[in-house]
């Protein structure tokens, strides 16, 4: 009897021992997510900033708005410089339109001449009077054409002035690039800013990055897209498992980081892995997570 407990009692360390290998983590690390400093693109005071720290925001919402007053004037004179133009360019139009008319006029004439010279009815004189006045009209109508035409390239040159300001007024507001949670505000508002002037710092926890270190060997059973288990510490021998998804492998070896006292584990070389995680909400940046390759 005793004899069979022992051998029971065996079996049972032979499995825990096992169980306990095979629930040993191939790899460790710690979360990070995916960082975006918001920077000013333009000098000017900040006339607000709609931000907080630790508050969800959606991408493409309106974070903050620098001063336009000095863009918006020269908009307005651009647009009144347009306004403009575009009456020269209706009146050189207009002008035309009366030239091509006397010129018709003037080559019924010429045709009703020609006639009569045939007829002895006209003088060459008239003939040549006549077609001298037509050649003076070409010429006037081709330098009103020429008018136009620099008319139009003025206001062209205006258009492509306008989208200027236009984009510079676009980038004096301060648009959020993504989804995500506000971490560090570096600016207040009523503050001078200046191009690329840190305002916020912002970080999408939908979707976290665990970082591990794998060996030569673990390498060799680890692919782009592979589906792995991450597992986080929730409480005392309690853990959360999350699906993770291979999405970076260091092409290049590196020394194990990490602070190592002794000569033999600063010479460990490693590969860093990258495995993306969706988040619940339950993993925070720089928390401790493990995972699992088999």
């Amino acid at each position: 009897m005793i004899t069979n407990i022992k051998i029971s009692l065996l079996i049972m360390i032979i499995i825990s021992a096992c169980r306990g290998n095979n629930d040993e983590a191939d790899a460790y690390g710690n979360f990070q997510s995916v960082e975006v400093t918001v920077s000013s693109q333009v000098q000017g005071e900040l006339l607000l900033l709609d931000i907080t720290e630790g508050q969800h925001y959606e991408k493409g919402q309106l974070a903050g708005i620098v001063d336009t007053i000095s863009f918006s004037l020269k908009r307005d004179q651009l647009i009144a410089q347009e306004k403009v133009i575009r009456a020269k360019s209706n009146s050189i139009l207009l002008q035309l339109k009366i030239q091509e008319e006397e010129k018709k006029n003037l080559v019924r004439e010429k045709e009703r001449l020609e006639n009569l010279a045939s007829d002895n009815a006209a003088t060459q004189k008239q003939v040549d009077d006549i077609n001298g006045r037509l050649n003076v009209m070409n010429l006037n109508i081709e330098s009103v054409k020429q008018q136009h035409i620099i008319n139009m390239t003025e206001l062209e040159v205006l258009k492509s002035e306008l989208k200027q300001i236009d984009n510079q007024i676009g980038m004096c507001k301060i648009v959020n690039p993504l989804s995500g949670t506000v971490l560090e505000r570096f600016a207040e508002q009523d503050e001078i800013v200046g191009p690329g002037q840190p305002v916020y710092r912002i970080s999408s926890l939908e979707e976290m990055e665990l970082k591990v270190y794998v060996d030569g060997s673990q390498l060799a059973h680890v692919n782009l897209g592979d589906t792995v288990t991450v597992a986080i510490d929730t409480g005392k021998k309690e853990t959360k498992s999350f699906k993770g998804i291979v999405s970076w492998i260091s092409s290049e070896v590196e020394f194990t980081p990490k602070t190592i006292q002794t000569k033999e584990e600063r010479v460990d070389m490693v590969y860093a892995v990258k495995i993306r995680v969706h988040n619940n909400g339950m993993i925070k940046i720089g928390m401790p997570g493990e995972v699992y390759f088999r």
